[in-house]
């Protein structure tokens, strides 16, 4: 009955969309002709509890929050100064609080902006290239890195000083390994491998010893000869990267290095330093990546004190921001799956520790925390799995409050003593709106929203959330976006939208930033999201069933969503279509080699082929090391399958690919060339991990012209190449 009445209302919403106007590829694709979505208003961050700081039309404005006036911070064309031509002042490196100092990267040199002075100069001059711009929080210093070492100058005179002299292209302070990078700092920290103290007395740093990682070649082919770019990079089994962590005192620029067994192959990570400075914590895992540790240093004592230890059957996350809060009084909180579900715990000082949340359902993020009144505030699942909402929860366990009202899916950002937070809101049929918000949930102003009006005249696709049963009677959320003018009297191909990883979820009720899924069901084609058993819905026990075994599930659960499909009378059975990028052009390669009856065709982008080809970190927190489990590697390879591979498969990747080694698309092409097998490939020359620039034009071009030529081979593209700018 739920499915007829579903489609009565498609049919109604039919009629309406035959009145407005159709989406065009430059609108989508090229950011050309009536904008569809506008850019929320850029909020930089919070100067205290009351205001924060705006960008408008190249000016930076303080805002009350509460009246919403705004007073002129920062105007850059009111500075007549000199000053490198593309340095852009409403993009530092860095910035103190209050934007009275901004640091600029130019030409990898370091220029330091003072508002006080009206002045800007540069303040480095070396060959090497300078990174990570960072302001003490007092201002009064400012550290960065080059050539491998760490470095601190002194804002008021201007002068670099050098903390560490051992750099190398082998020995990096301050300045992540590329593993580190991607997998457990982050591509936020812009590989900055060090934090200031509280009272900016000291730095915290990493060194990373990575003599011992193997390199891998990257070629880069303008010139005659062209270019070899080499680059450590650990693949499962092999070096990791050595790390330490050191203190040092600015007053006497001296380092304390913390010791820990010799035990080479572990991990380690900064965490966060006690309010009061006097502390830091950080976070042990061993490379089985399945005990993890949170010690406690003391910088006067200088003694390393273990506070927390946890230990999985599948893995243990490693533990960022978002995850772990220190508190004043003694002890901290953190996030951890040990229930089989992400929740919030509080350690005491004692070494005891509470479950503050519990249920099934998932704490994503802790957004703030108010100590004295013992609350904190997290981002969470509770309502559905598909919805993300603001929660208030008491240290005491007391059940969580929501203060989040519309259903979809929010993302905050709180002000510097909790009063207020930003609320960036969307839902699958609301384009993204951001208000401001009192503590409790209330709505003090709308601040901006994305739709336009040109967007309002165009007929969308519609977009509905729905379950979608396993072979075991799993519900498996989907979202799924039907063409505009939906017959359900006709049959429509359809493509599977994919990434897959472990933890990461598709299905969502939030509004996309880009409207391409629209765009191809414009063209008469189902784009289908659905998030199998491992994605994160259904808590850590779901993803723990992918340990050891990566491709099973994703292939099983996407199966059984084409048996779904299949079972529908306006779905064309026999043009399945599958496509994703990285991991999800993983899922997409596997899907037509491992299940060929179910996917007619697909394209995987830049995709892992065989798992012993990727990182150290990720491969083996999933899947342990190759000699530990041999026959999960075997099984989980594009290559083990490609003997029922039947073709239908188009394979792009960037050249200079430094995440996913184009390594991979080679030898999964080589393997099929072996057994008389092809597929289509595109390379895009000098491109990283994914396509950027004048190429993405082609690159989503070619994409959608695959499917048409796929699934409609009676009929023209639709697009020409007249609709891709030339390079002039």
């Amino acid at each position: 009955m739920k499915r007829v009445l579903f489609l009565l209302l498609v049919l109604i919403f039919s009629l309406n969309a035959a009145e407005l106007e159709k989406l065009t590829f430059e609108q989508v694709y090229l950011n050309k002709g009536d904008a569809l979505l506008r850019a929320l208003p850029v909020i930089s961050g919070w100067l205290d509890d009351a205001s924060y700081f705006e960008t408008r039309a190249g000016k930076i404005f303080l805002v009350d929050a509460r009246s919403g006036r705004s007073q002129l911070r920062l105007d850059p064309q009111a500075f007549k100064m000199k000053k490198p031509t593309d340095l852009n002042f409403l993009k530092p490196a860095d910035h103190t609080a209050d934007y009275s100092q901004m640091a600029f990267l130019d030409a990898d040199d370091i220029y330091l902006f003072q508002k006080k002075t009206k002045t800007i100069r540069r303040i480095t001059t070396t060959a090497a290239a300078e990174e990570n711009p960072t302001f003490s929080p007092d201002g009064r210093f400012l550290a960065y890195t080059a050539g491998g070492n760490l470095f601190v100058c002194d804002t008021v005179a201007g002068v670099p000083g050098q903390l560490t002299f051992d750099g190398s292209e082998e020995i990096l302070n301050g300045y992540a390994s590329w593993v580190y990078y991607e997998e457990i700092l982050g591509r936020g920290s812009r590989y900055r491998a060090f934090n200031w103290s509280p009272d900016s007395s000291r730095i915290a740093f990493m060194r990373f010893d990575q003599s011992l990682v193997p390199q891998f070649p990257l070629f880069d082919a303008p010139g005659t000869y062209g270019r070899l770019e080499m680059q450590r990079y650990p693949k499962p089994g092999f070096p990791n990267p050595d790390v330490k962590i050191g203190v040092i005192d600015l007053a006497g620029r001296h380092t304390d290095w913390i010791s820990f067994p010799a035990e080479v192959d572990h991990y380690l990570t900064f965490l966060d330093w006690t309010p009061d400075g006097k502390k830091f914590f950080l976070q042990w895992l061993n490379r089985g990546q399945d005990e993890s540790h949170v010690y406690e240093y003391t910088l006067a004592d200088k003694k390393l004190r273990l506070v927390y230890r946890e230990k999985q059957k599948a893995w243990v996350d490693f533990l960022d921001s978002a995850d772990f809060q220190p508190l004043a009084g003694g002890g901290f909180l953190l996030l951890s799956s040990k229930s089989g579900w992400n929740h919030l715990y509080r350690v005491f000082a004692n070494g005891m520790e509470k479950m503050i949340t519990s249920g099934k359902w998932s704490v994503s993020r802790i957004e703030f925390v108010d100590e004295k009144k013992g609350l904190a505030f997290v981002s969470a699942d509770k309502e559905d799995s598909t919805r993300t909402d603001l929660y208030r929860v008491p240290f005491t366990g007391a059940p969580p409050q929501r203060l989040t009202r519309l259903d979809g899916t929010h993302s905050v950002t709180f002000s510097k003593a909790g009063s207020y937070f930003l609320d960036r809101f969307s839902a699958l049929q609301q384009p993204a709106i951001l208000r401001l918000c009192s503590r409790d949930g209330g709505v003090r102003r709308r601040l901006g929203e994305s739709a336009t009006l040109a967007l309002r005249r165009v007929a969308l696709a519609k977009a509905e959330i729905f379950k979608i049963p396993a072979g075991d009677g799993l519900q498996l959320p989907a979202v799924w976006y039907l063409p505009p003018d939906f017959n359900a009297e006709k049959k429509y191909p359809v493509v599977l939208s994919v990434y897959g990883g472990p933890g990461s979820r598709s299905a969502t009720d939030a509004f996309p930033r880009r409207l391409d899924d629209y765009f191809l069901a414009q063209q008469g084609i189902i784009v289908l999201k659905v998030d199998h058993r491992g994605s994160g819905h259904f808590g850590k026990q779901g993803m723990a069933a992918m340990h050891r075994c990566l491709g099973k599930w994703e292939i099983a659960d996407y199966s059984s969503a084409v048996a779904y499909l299949r079972g529908l009378p306006f779905i064309d059975g026999k043009k399945i279509g599958i496509t994703g990028g990285s991991y999800g052009g993983y899922v997409a390669a596997l899907a037509l080699a491992a299940a060929p009856d179910l996917f007619a065709c697909g394209i995987a982008d830049f995709a892992v082929s065989d798992w012993s080809l990727y990182d150290s970190v990720y491969t083996e927190r999933f899947m342990d090391l190759p000699t530990e489990n041999p026959e999960g590697y075997r099984q989980a390879s594009v290559l083990t399958h490609l003997p029922t591979y039947r073709g239908g498969l188009r394979l792009t990747h960037g050249s200079m690919d430094d995440n996913v080694h184009m390594q991979n698309t080679l030898l999964l092409l080589n393997g099929m060339l072996d057994l008389g097998k092809t597929a289509e490939l595109m390379v895009y020359p000098g491109e990283r991990h994914g396509v950027r620039g004048i190429k993405a034009s082609e690159f989503r071009k070619a994409a959608l012209d695959f499917w048409l030529r796929k699934f409609f081979p009676e009929r023209c593209s639709l697009v020409t190449a007249e609709t891709v700018p030339d390079k002039s």
